[in-house]
């Protein structure tokens, strides 16, 4: 595993990536437990304000996203890209300190988080290309190695929000996050070389990311993952209250089940990478849903909050196959457009998320909790059902696929 690790850093600019992904880490992980209560307590908005403020924000990311991966494969240079959207980061989570209007606000966030949306699709485009120009044979490990440093900025993150937020109020939340995306910025300026695609290629790229959505191959597993993303974000919301509601645990509980999940993750992605030779990623995803709905089932009839922390091997190992490996399973698909493949991956968990954020509180207020979770285990089966279904015959390059369709 160590000369593996070891040759990843072969790849050029590797380790200039490696930093930026665990500086948007732990970007994220700062500001996103306090955005919520900074929007409703400091700011003042409703609940039902904040849902609509952060659905929209949500979804410009997702236009812009799907704008740029139109032309990023096409001769665009990916480094200036992801400044831009860094510096749009930048300036985004500032904006929270500046502006105290609810639509100005909006518009302004809106704007600035639609544009810094790219920053984490075009890192994994640019490390894809990289890997190819290295002529790496492990580019599944190289970019489940690159996603497991978000969750690793997850373990560190909320810790130094706290202490932030302990010492300099929500000014040093944002303001800490605003630096952390202008050091990604820097570095990429500095360190990282100008890449641009094959000019011979452009037509042949603009063509499928125009059309893309027609082909099941790509269309229906996006489905699948989007479905799997919402599941996921509404076991982050509905499990907490479910151990303290339902099954009478307490917070140490809660806090305990979401560590060891959290904890389990990160060797388990780096474990999957590392088979990305022997298993491909198809495979994995059908493993992943197959190990779900055993969670799932084990979540619909728990009794005791002591059940579910040996199940959270089972939520750990499939956060792993879908975060870490899911990135690789689109690449593999559109392996000469990984702008556009990154692009689909991130708005697949964009929409998943918004959707599961929404929908996750108010089914369990209308049928309970339990109820969701069997909820969860049919669009677990659904999943299931199109990862088999669209499963490869053989190995083939889907892109020359859409280059004779089109």
């Amino acid at each position: 595993m160590y000369t593996r690790l070891k040759s990843l850093f072969a790849i050029k600019g590797y380790s200039v990536l490696v930093i930026c992904m665990l500086c948007i880490g732990i970007g994220i992980s700062i500001t996103s437990p306090y955005i919520p209560l900074f929007l409703t307590e400091d700011f003042g908005m409703s609940a039902g304000s904040f849902g609509i403020f952060m659905a929209i924000s949500s979804l410009s990311g997702v236009v812009v996203n799907s704008l740029i991966a139109k032309h990023s494969d096409s001769g665009m240079d990916r480094k200036w890209i992801i400044i831009l959207a860094a510096l749009s980061a930048t300036l985004g989570y500032a904006s929270y300190l500046i502006f105290h209007n609810f639509f100005i606000l909006l518009i302004v966030v809106t704007l600035f988080n639609g544009l810094a949306a790219p920053v984490m699709p075009q890192i994994y485009a640019y490390a894809h290309e990289s890997a190819n120009a290295s002529k790496s044979d492990d580019k599944t490990f190289a970019m489940s190695t690159l996603r497991s440093l978000i969750s690793f900025g997850f373990l560190i993150g909320p810790l130094c929000g706290t202490l932030i937020l302990a010492l300099a109020g929500y000014t040093g939340i944002f303001l800490g996050t605003s630096i952390l995306y202008l050091s990604v910025a820097s570095l990429v300026f500095l360190f990282l070389n100008k890449t641009e695609a094959p000019k011979s290629d452009a037509k042949k790229k603009i063509s499928l990311g125009a059309s893309w959505i027609k082909n099941r191959e790509i269309r229906l597993p996006l489905i699948a993952f989007l479905f799997l993303f919402a599941i996921n974000t509404i076991h982050l919301i509905i499990t907490p209250l479910f151990i303290v509601n339902e099954l009478h645990g307490t917070y140490k509980d809660v806090g305990l089940v979401v560590s060891i999940c959290a904890g389990l993750e990160i060797p388990i992605m780096l474990g999957l990478g590392a088979l990305g030779k022997k298993i491909s990623n198809h495979t994995l995803m059908i493993y992943s849903c197959i190990i779900l709905v055993i969670y799932y089932t084990i979540l619909s009839v728990a009794t005791h909050p002591w059940q579910l922390i040996p199940a959270q091997l089972l939520q750990a190992t499939f956060v792993a196959i879908v975060m870490g490996n899911g990135l690789s399973y689109f690449t593999e698909r559109l392996p000469s457009s990984p702008g556009l493949a990154t692009t689909i991956y991130s708005n697949g968990s964009t929409l998943g998320r918004l959707v599961g954020s929404l929908s996750g509180g108010f089914i369990a207020q209308v049928v309970g909790f339990r109820q969701v979770f069997w909820m969860c285990l049919i669009l677990v089966i659904l999943s299931l059902i199109i990862f088999w279904k669209t499963r490869p015959q053989g190995d083939k390059d889907i892109t020359t696929e859409y280059t004779r369709s089109v």
